[in-house]
Order: C-alpha cells, then structure tokens, then sequence
C-alpha cells in the first residue's frame, strides 16, 4: 500500500503549452488549469493528503504580457468563489500565502473572505500561492522578525532557531511540504517554496497541469513511497545505500 505524503506542493505549469497544443490562446489553458484544481483537491482529500498547496501566480509573473495579466486577474476573481463554494461543500480550508496586496482591492478583499470563512473547517487544507516568491517571502519574514527585535520581543540573537524563522514565514503553523511535483516536464523550483523543500522529495512529470488527473497524483504518490527519504547529506564515507 502506497505511504501517502501529508503535504504535497505543486507547481502548475504548462497551460500556455496545452492550450497552443489544442489551437487555443494561452488563456485558455489558465481557464481550464483553474477548473483542474477542483479535480485535484477532491482527489487529494480521496488519497489522504491533508495539506496541498499549489503555485498559481509568482512575483515574477507581472512580467507577462498585460493582456494575460488582466486575464488571470479576472480568472482569480472567479476561482475565488468556485474556491468558496467548493471548500463548503468539502470541508476544505484555505490559506493564502504570497503579498496579496500587490492585487485590486476587490481581489484583496475576496481573497480575505475565502480565508476568514473556510478557517474553521477541518478537511483537506488548501495553500494558494499568489503573488509569491519564496525570496520575497523571507525578505517580508526577516523584516518582521527584525521589527519584533527592536521591539524588544526577541532579546537574545541566540535564541533565534530554524522554528523561530520558520515561524515568521507565509507557512508558519503548516508541516514543511514531503512531496513537490511540478507539471509539463520542467525541473526547477521556480522560486518556489525553497525554505520549506529543503528535504522533500521532487516528482516531475511531463504531463502539463489542464490534463494533470487523479491517476497521475497517484503515479506521483507511489514514486514517492518507493524512496528511501533522507533529512541531510551522508556523512564523510558513508555509502548511498541506492547506489551501493
């Protein structure tokens, strides 16, 4: 029987390329990558995974063209009530993890609503990551733990630990991610997460995220129990038991 991951993050990438493969503009492909996601959460509370957070728009992504931008701004502002709907009918909470207030106001304030209603629900927990970038996310964490240490709250350096930073970024209260699976064959982090997947295992899949299905989470969960998960390097002399 399959272990499956407590937490699973994943990079959604390849709706511009699915949708130039079927004839369609790349909004298109936003549109029916956003309409995935439905499918993915219900099958990802279905396996057991209790944490899933996905990358939907980095801070890099404003440099796209301004057309495509305003097309995914449009499409957030409609997935966050099929997002609402969807974690009533399941249980589902939601966080939001990223600088929301780069968005339009209404956004911002959805986006709030979508959080501040699902917090009390007790199914699958449901990260999306927008406007996000894990460089961006430490450089915003840093900043409020050096506030705290001017204040005063934090007086001894020395005390500051791995749970204190960590306690201070976009995750704080959620388990580090054990499973990254990126879609459509790339294999990078993508400024993605990168404080959190430090001893996660990585999945790539050339399958891109529109046709991303059921059936290839669990491919992705049953490589993932078939490793042998380390937290830190070998020692000095120490032989990789896989390739011994």
């Amino acid at each position: 029987m399959a272990t499956v991951p407590r937490h699973v993050a994943i990079i959604l990438d390849g709706n511009g390329r699915w949708a130039k493969s079927k004839g369609m503009p790349r909004n298109y492909g936003h549109v029916k990558g956003a309409a995935n996601l439905e499918n993915i959460c219900r099958a990802a509370d279905e396996l057991g995974i209790r944490y899933l957070t996905v990358y939907l728009f980095s801070t890099e992504n404003w440099k796209r063209d301004e057309g495509e931008i305003r097309a995914l701004m449009k499409l957030f502002r409609s997935y966050t009530k099929t997002c609402l709907r969807l974690a009533r009918d399941n249980n589902m909470r939601c966080r939001v993890l990223g600088d929301p207030s780069a968005f339009a106001e209404d956004l911002q304030e959805a986006l709030r609503e979508l959080v501040e209603k699902t917090q009390g629900y007790t199914g699958l927990n449901f990260q999306l990551a927008l406007n996000y970038g894990s460089r961006d996310e430490i450089v915003r964490g840093m900043r409020k733990l050096a506030r705290d240490v001017q204040a005063g709250k934090i007086a001894d350096p020395d005390s500051i630990t791995e749970e204190t930073i960590s306690g201070y970024l976009d995750t704080a209260g959620i388990p580090d991610p054990d499973l990254l699976i990126r879609t459509s064959g790339e294999m990078r982090l993508s400024n993605y997460l990168m404080w959190q997947l430090s001893y996660a295992e990585l999945y790539f899949t050339e399958v891109p995220w529109p046709a991303f299905t059921k059936e290839d989470l669990e491919k992705a969960i049953e490589d993932y129990s078939r490793r042998k998960r380390r937290f830190g390097g070998l020692l000095p002399g120490e032989e990789d038991e896989e390739q011994a």
